[in-house]
């Protein structure tokens, strides 16, 4: 017979067993929910945004070339048989008017040469800049174009040319802008707290003899607030700039105008194009058609095949460091701009507050001029 102060068994209980069961399933799947948390975390971050930003344009390099360079350019055999057949002309007119009538034979050449002029115009219209795709999408090229799609710059100097590149610009533009959008935010909150703290470290050491002062003469000594002007940020795009236009003027052998043009250009979002590094770097093609010359020319100059593959070991480091100056301009870029639109807020509300002031130094003395009819009326009643 069961006692009645026997404990009986709680359904509550039961279920907390289930639950203390079912808890070492569910510790891998809370394990990786929280690995993606900490990932998306780290990846919202300076470092994470910068590395995605990086990794993104790599990629987006490499598939490009591997797109890009399997179209078949027809428009090389295009403009080999107009080439052909100005020559047969200009032969012909030659065999028939040069020892006849030199006028006519003037006139016909530069008839044939004029159409010539004319084709191959419209053939460059079209895309064709006299390399191969092998020549045209090498990796620097590759890389500065999908930096031009993600940071909105768009040179325009080189163009997918088959309808899976067109598409995949599309979308790699489609994911890349907003990524660059957020490299663009954070850097410049990083950077602008950076050179703010710079600053103001370097103001102060220049007011530690008032402040001493101050406190010696038994005053109180006040820090002030202290907003960055916009001429230390002037200076230093300017430094800025002057650093890449030494640099590209080096390595791609540009004059120092085009140089700092190219850097103002691209640091301003304009990007026209004519300018563009990693253009004429020494591609791998280069140096493969600079050793066939040399195997089928005997008289050939060897030294100029030693000289691109010397001139080809240095791409890498050339092109890590443009690319970097490009992102870290961007982010200066980002940086002036949160450091100026401070300077402007404080400026707005000094304004505001002298209209104020002036408003109401106005309205006094207008009334001191006039006078208050409602104190008159107000006499005259009493």
């Amino acid at each position: 017979m069961p006692s009645k102060f026997q404990r009986k068994s709680s359904p509550i209980g039961a279920v907390g067993a289930g639950s203390v069961s079912s808890t070492p399933s569910n510790q891998p799947r809370k394990r990786v929910r929280r690995c993606c948390r900490n990932f998306c975390t780290f990846m919202c971050t300076q470092v994470g945004v910068g590395a995605l930003i990086v990794i993104y344009a790599i990629c987006g390099a490499f598939a490009f070339m591997h797109i890009e360079r399997q179209f078949v350019d027809e428009t090389a055999g295009h403009v080999l048989e107009l080439r052909q057949n100005c020559s047969q002309q200009l032969w012909s007119i030659t065999e028939e008017h040069n020892l006849i009538d030199r006028l006519r034979w003037t006139e016909a050449t530069n008839e044939v040469l004029r159409i010539y002029q004319a084709q191959i115009a419209g053939v460059v219209k079209h895309g064709y800049v006299g390399r191969s795709p092998e020549q045209i999408w090498s990796f620097p090229a590759a890389l500065m174009f999908c930096l031009s799609v993600i940071t909105m710059i768009g040179y325009g100097n080189m163009v997918p040319r088959t309808p899976w590149g067109k598409g995949l610009t599309v979308i790699y533009a489609t994911f890349g802008i907003p990524l660059y959008i957020l490299y663009f935010l954070n850097m410049g909150r990083v950077l602008a707290r950076s050179f703010k703290f710079l600053y103001r470290s370097m103001h102060d050491c220049t007011q530690e003899e008032d402040r001493l002062d101050a406190l010696e003469g038994g005053g109180g000594y006040t820090r002030k607030k202290i907003i960055v002007p916009s001429t230390a940020c002037l200076w230093v795009i300017f430094f800025y700039v002057l650093t890449g236009t030494v640099m590209f003027a080096n390595w791609e052998k540009w004059s120092f105008l085009n140089s700092f043009y190219f850097c103002m250009t691209s640091l301003c979002k304009i990007g026209f194009g004519d300018f563009v590094p990693g253009a004429s770097l020494t591609t791998t093609a280069d140096v493969t058609a600079a050793t066939q010359k040399l195997q089928e020319d005997i008289g050939a100059n060897p030294n100029e095949l030693a000289e691109l593959q010397s001139v080809s070991a240095d791409q890498h480091s050339k092109l890590a460091i443009n690319f970097v100056y490009m992102l870290l301009g961007m982010g200066l870029v980002a940086m002036c701009r949160n450091l100026m639109r401070e300077e402007v807020r404080v400026k707005v509300r000094e304004m505001r507050e002298d209209a104020k002031l002036c408003m109401e130094d106005t309205r006094l003395r207008f009334l001191g001029c006039c006078g208050n009819p409602r104190e008159a009326y107000d006499e005259d009643y009493y």
